[in-house]
């Protein structure tokens, strides 16, 4: 609201600091947009949500699902799947959707598989809701009609319908009947459901602003349990005591020391090649080239240039969104504006690098004039500092000569009113000390004057010539014929502004988003440029080296590997390498004394395997990873007492689904398995579980076991043969102490130096001497007694409670029964005293 006033003296004055207001006044100083960005805590962050469709018939599988974070939907052509649904199960530990939509009529696999997920109470995070639609809503003619008739942000409108179904076939696989249906009910759904415009009109679809193709051929198979166990993602509860209510973070985790990414999708798309390992060596090179480039010496202020510009990469996606539902903030063109900037300087940079490797080739080629020209608009278009006082989309002067005029008569108003005020106070009672002219936006131009003591009830608010209006802060306003012939003369030019600027932000957001192919492919290759930027940097900090891969290779050899987590917390580590190729010691068995190190090993020799399967410099002087399909595990047991389970049954969960799944190209770990049930029990199903997969010859899996059971070894309960090796950690007894050397080598231990890590943990020194009297005694077979003091002790004590129990008799009693005491009392203490 703008003011002018008009002082006691009845001399007009122009409005002061407590009358200005929108509109009438000089804009205050505002920050610019690196300031406005700089000032931002964070950003805005929505939750994101994913919903599932899946039809599975004749063996074959067909999955789509959309993505509320970048508004996305995501699809797999028809791909073959088993009985059991693994394929479909791997998707969904993967992605975790908030809904599984299916149609209502399917086979017996299918409904089984549904039943036992919809009863995972225990599930992380939740289980998901199972929505059945009628089948004729999986129509194959009626989704082709959903698909091509879309409302899609990223199709231009000058596109006829010919040319919108070309395109379409040039992204959805029509012939991928599974695929097309699946992804026709997913529309339906989301349609029914009303995702992320629940509150918005009817007339309002929910935002698609692409269609992305997923794979999950060339993986390697890796359980939760296995990420678990490998700490290669560790949650933990958020210390600040404001985000407890909004979730995790990341703990200390492989994960957690590699992530070094700038923007958020950068980290999405870390997680997600976490979530992927793959053996298809074409991907995993072209990862290792960028990592190697940047390592060079040479390219390391390139590295860091590059670093500083992906940190201008914000949330396309969401703005976008926004935008498709016409609730874009002032902010989002300032970060949009930003970003396409940022793309532009990666472009101009990855010109300049190597055009062999294929990632700069695709950002210098992708990164097309389109973002030229969507910089230009919004930088000729929008006034970043004026949107920021007013909050709200402001345009710069001499886009629209409309627009300009009306400022200009906008701004003019102050000394204009101030007229006004003048010719109006002097046709006012004179009692009537001072007055102003008032716009009000949506109102016009109103009289404004002080109420004065004789104003008390209603009727003392009339005027006559003037139309009372309201009364507020002790101030009248009223209508006269002056402000009526200010409305008509000049209107409410402040809603005629704003009405224009609207319509001139919504053309500028349709020539955005008719270009946001560019923007997604922007983000798609930014993150891709932004993980191995991360990698590259911990390669650099940790002095990691580049792994080979040889399919001819069956499992890994890594001369002096390090375990990447330990290697921070220990002040020495010592390396160990590992070779397991060919036929020869498929099966390797280490025995050591309890904290010798052979845990570490095993989950170094799986945490080195996964780093390269992801494309990641591995802790390794050098690493040869052959051809892997699978990493299984047996090392912690992840008890829960929601899963109803003990913690030995899930052990046994664990190794038999090492036992049924892995093939001759998988590398299992199992750490101490059998300890818990009975000794004789336990060491029973550990050789067995092993003979069965020496039994499999040449095929066996690569097996790394890790055991306290020696006797496994002294009664030679495994065949003998090329197939097994013993390992060993070096230890060395310095008199009473044990020295640990934690190095591998060929052998067997010759005990377990329980009572040497019993005294470490601080037990008494008399109940450590006592441990290894009786285990020495059963060694040697011989019977094992009581100890002489501590039987004295017990006899002494019954012999003194006996005759407490004598002493209180009454012998003078005559109902005492001399002859029930000894019975019940003497003859039962003799036995334990005698």
């Amino acid at each position: 609201m703008a003011s002018l006033g008009v002082n006691p003296s009845r001399t007009p004055q122009g409005p002061g600091p407590g009358a200005a207001s929108s509109g009438f006044s000089s804009p205050a100083p505002v920050p610019g947009p690196r300031e406005a960005e700089e000032e931002e805590v964070e950003e805005e962050e929505e939750l994101a949500e994913i919903h599932l469709c899946v039809l599975w018939n004749s063996g074959y599988m067909g999955i789509a699902y959309y993505d509320t974070s970048d508004s996305t939907i995501h699809f797999m052509p028809d791909a073959p799947d088993h009985e059991s649904l693994k394929l479909l199960q791997r998707v969904l530990d993967e992605i975790n959707p908030q809904s599984v939509v299916t149609s209502a009529k399917q086979d017996e696999n299918m409904t089984r598989f549904l039943g036992k997920l919809a009863s995972q109470e225990h599930r992380q995070p939740k289980r998901p809701e199972i929505v059945f639609l009628p089948s004729v809503d999986f129509g194959l003619e009626i989704s082709k009609q959903r698909l091509l008739s879309g409302n899609y942000s990223f199709i231009p409108d000058s596109m006829t319908a010919t040319e919108k179904i070309l395109f379409l076939s040039s992204i959805i696989p029509f012939d991928c009947l599974l695929t097309v249906r699946a992804l026709g009910g997913l529309l339906k759904f989301l349609g029914r459901r009303r995702i992320g415009v629940e509150l918005e009109d009817y007339n309002v679809s929910v935002p698609i602003l692409g269609f992305k193709k997923f794979m999950l051929t060339h993986l390697v198979n890796i359980d939760q349990d296995t990420y678990s166990v490998l700490q290669i993602f560790k949650s933990e509860s958020h210390p600040s005591a404001y985000k407890v209510a909004s979730g995790l973070k990341e703990g200390l985790s492989l994960f957690g020391i590699l992530n070094r990414c700038r923007c958020k999708w950068g980290e999405k798309l870390l997680r997600l090649w976490f979530t992927r390992p793959t053996h298809d060596l074409g991907e995993l090179n072209s990862r290792l080239d960028v990592i190697q480039f940047f390592l060079l010496p040479q390219n390391l202020d390139m590295a860091q240039m590059l670093h500083r510009l992906l940190g201008h990469i914000k949330n396309v996606p969401l703005i976008l969104k926004r935008m498709k539902l016409s609730h874009t903030k002032v902010s989002d063109w300032q970060v949009l504006y930003k970003t396409v900037y940022g793309a532009l300087g990666l472009r101009d940079a990855c010109r300049s690098l190597p055009q062999s490797i294929q990632l700069f080739r695709d950002i210098a080629q992708e990164f097309s004039d389109d973002l030229h020209h969507i910089a230009s608009l919004i930088g000729k278009v929008v006034d970043f500092e004026g949107s920021l006082a007013e909050n709200r989309f402001t345009v710069l002067p001499n886009i629209d000569p409309e627009i300009d005029e009306k400022k200009r008569r906008l701004m003019g108003l102050p000394s204009f009113l101030t007229e006004v005020a003048r010719k109006e106070l002097e046709n006012l009672d004179s009692r009537i000390p001072s007055c102003s002219v008032i716009y009000i936006p949506l109102i016009g131009f109103l009289l404004s004057i002080p109420r004065l003591p004789f104003m008390v009830e209603a009727s003392d608010f009339e005027i006559n010539g003037l139309d009372f209006m309201f009364l507020s802060e002790e101030k009248l306003h009223y209508r006269s014929a002056r402000t009526k012939e200010l409305d008509a003369l000049l209107g409410d030019l402040h809603c005629e502004i704003r009405d224009q600027e609207t319509l001139l932000m919504y053309q500028l957001q349709c020539q955005v988003l008719a270009r946001a192919a560019v923007l997604t492919q922007v983000l798609d290759l930014a993150s891709r440029l932004d993980v191995l930027l991360a990698l590259a940097s911990a390669a650099r900090d940790y002095g990691y080296s580049r792994p080979r891969y040889s399919p001819q290779v069956l499992g890994v050899r890594i001369q002096n590997g390090r375990h990447p987590l330990m290697e921070l917390c220990a002040r020495t580590f010592v390396p160990n390498s590992t070779e397991c190729g060919g036929d020869k010691g498929r099966v390797k068995v280490i025995t050591g004394p309890n904290s010798s190190g052979k845990s570490i090993y095993l989950k170094q020799v799986g945490l080195i395997t996964f780093m390269a399967l992801v494309g990641s410099f591995v802790p390794a002087e050098e690493a040869e990873i052959g051809a892997v399909d699978a990493i299984f595990t047996r090392i912690h047991s992840c008890e829960s007492i929601s899963l109803g389970l003990s913690t030995f049954m899930i052990d046994l969960n664990q190794v038999a689904k090492a036992v049924n799944n892995a093939t001759a190209q998988s590398l299992v770990l199992i750490d101490e398995f059998g300890k818990g049930t009975n000794t004789v029990d336990g060491l029973a199903l550990l050789a067995a579980v092993l003979r069965h997969w020496l039994a499999r010859g040449p095929t066996c899996p690569h097996i790394f076991v890790a055991t306290n059971f020696l006797s496994l070894v002294q009664l030679q309960l495994l065949p003998q043969g090329p197939l097994v090796q013993y390992l060993t950690m070096e230890t060395c007894e310095d008199g009473n102490d044990l020295v640990f050397f934690y190095q591998v080598c060929e052998g067997v231990a010759k005990a377990s130096h329980a009572s040497y890590t019993a005294a470490q943990a601080g037990l008494p020194d008399k109940l450590v001497a006592r441990g290894k009297e009786v285990s020495d005694l059963i060694r040697s077979g011989k019977p094992i007694k009581p100890v002489k003091d501590l039987l004295k002790k017990n006899q002494m004590e019954n012999c003194q409670t006996l005759v407490d129990k004598f002493m209180k008799l009454d012998l003078e009693d005559p109902n005492l029964d001399l002859n029930i005491f000894m019975s019940q009392e003497v003859l039962p203490a003799a036995t334990s005293i005698l």
